[in-house]
């Protein structure tokens, strides 16, 4: 099939702009957390199985955190147990925790590993009990519902925090050219296991792997301005500011916060992209102009391209 010379000079384009941002990432990690649609729809799921590939292929170093939350919901509808959430958080009972377990640690974990796999790269699929990866505690859940004086504690099951994060199997996967990917269940000091937000789980690792990026798939164009107007560029102050005159604020919040807390543990920038783009992280990292919002941090080389 022949190619016309005006798609022949933009795919060249498009390379040659790639160039200077594989040769300079190469040898770097990068941690993913890969959710949303991006995780349901055939298209967006092959196309992010290629990004990753390319990645470990021109000398990057991906590791990959995924969710789950639907794939969740749909199983324990099927099996007549309704999702009950308080404050964003599923309430994850033993029961849930099973499929849970069953879900991310199996399900989906083993699909994206057989995806990536599917496409060339050697993917290596873990939960956090593995190797003693993820070490966890209850998370202590407290809500305040509309008319209430004081916020109530309440118990939501086997919702865990992170307490510590061993990264000797990763870097044992990394340096033997393997792709890790990561189920963000962790394992409690009695044996117990935990659901974690997956969010919360990249950003940890991307800070114990002393990561160069954090990337985080959504299925919002990134952090947006009063205007609605894309926000990108931004530095730890900067995002301080939007956050306390409101123009960061619900769902956006806890995601902001995990970027804005790797940032500042050594991460040099985070990534809040649109994971219903096709190919949303090689647009992001091989691109000058990018699609999502960055974040960055002391370290970030890029930072002095960006205006405050």
């Amino acid at each position: 099939m022949s190619i016309d010379n005006s798609s022949a000079t933009t795919i060249a384009h498009v390379l040659s702009e790639a160039l200077p941002y594989i040769r300079k990432f190469q040898g770097k990690t990068i941690v993913i957390k890969y959710g949303g649609n991006a995780m349901t729809d055939d298209v967006l799921k092959n196309g992010f199985a290629r990004d990753i590939v390319l990645l470990k292929l021109v000398g990057l170093n991906p590791v990959v955190v995924h969710g789950g939350g639907p794939q969740i919901g749909n199983l324990l509808k099927r099996i007549g147990k309704e999702s009950e959430f308080i404050g964003g958080m599923r309430v994850t009972d033993k029961e849930t925790m099973d499929v849970v377990e069953m879900v991310l640690g199996g399900q989906v974990n083993k699909e994206i590993v057989a995806l990536l796999n599917s496409h060339g790269a050697k993917a290596v699929g873990l939960t956090g009990k593995d190797g003693a990866l993820i070490s966890a505690k209850k998370m202590a859940f407290s809500h305040q519902a509309e008319g209430m004086d004081a916020p109530e504690i309440i118990d939501i099951g086997h919702v865990g925090e992170v307490t510590n994060i061993d990264t000797s199997i990763i870097d044992m996967l990394i340096h033997g050219d393997f792709i890790p990917v990561i189920a963000p269940i962790g394992l409690g000091k009695n044996g117990e296991s935990y659901n974690i937000n997956a969010d919360l789980v990249a950003g940890k690792l991307a800070e114990e792997l002393d990561a160069e990026k954090l990337i985080l798939l959504t299925n919002t164009t990134g952090l947006l301005d009063k205007k609605d107007q894309l926000l990108t560029g931004l530095s730890v102050s900067r995002v301080d500011e939007l956050i306390a005159d409101g123009t960061i604020h619900g769902g956006m919040l806890p995601k902001i916060r995990c970027a804005l807390e790797a940032v500042a543990n050594n991460v040099c920038s985070a990534h809040i992209i649109d994971g219903r783009i096709e190919h949303a992280v090689m647009l992001e990292l091989f691109t000058d102009e990018g699609i999502g919002t960055l974040i960055f941090g002391d370290c970030a080389e890029e930072s002095h391209d960006y205006d405050e």
